[in-house]
């Protein structure tokens, strides 16, 4: 070991009992100041009573959703025509041309999720040889908002 190890040693020692020591003194301090105080322990804090009629504040109704503050947010839309569980070792062994069998009949309406979350379900078209949905079944906007908040 060379001489500045062992001065980087004494250093870092050193230093080291001076933050302990300036910690125990903190503690003390701080132990001193509580017992002064004559608190000795916690008070209960204090809540107002629900009347459970509380609404949204702002004046807001209920059922009212300001939508004008989220109306440019971008989101992920994406399709689902069904799913299924397989071990490790099937999905290992699938390859081109494997088929894997799915939860959902042929021609049974597709799940559209928003965030990953259910708002609609429709049927595949196809528009301009690119694959499209017709929704048959459309949540409410409020329901939607809901569940994505």
């Amino acid at each position: 070991m060379s001489e500045n190890d062992e001065l980087g040693d004494d250093w870092a020692a050193a230093l080291n009992e001076q933050s302990e020591a300036e910690a125990e003194a903190d503690w003390g301090d701080a132990l001193k100041e509580q017992a002064a105080s004559g608190a000795g322990g916690y008070t209960a804090a204090e809540f107002p009573e629900l009347d459970g009629k509380a609404g949204p504040k702002d004046g807001a109704r209920g059922d009212e959703v300001k939508l004008d503050v989220i109306l440019d947010v971008p989101v992920t839309v994406s399709l689902e025509i069904g799913r299924t569980k397989i071990n490790i070792r099937n999905l290992l062994q699938l390859n081109q041309g494997s088929v894997v069998e799915l939860d959902r009949f042929a021609g049974e309406p597709m799940d559209v999720l928003v965030n990953g979350t259910l708002v609609a379900h429709g049927e595949v078209v196809v528009v301009n040889d690119k694959f499209g949905i017709r929704l048959t079944d459309i949540i409410s906007p409020s329901e939607r908002v809901r569940k994505l908040g």
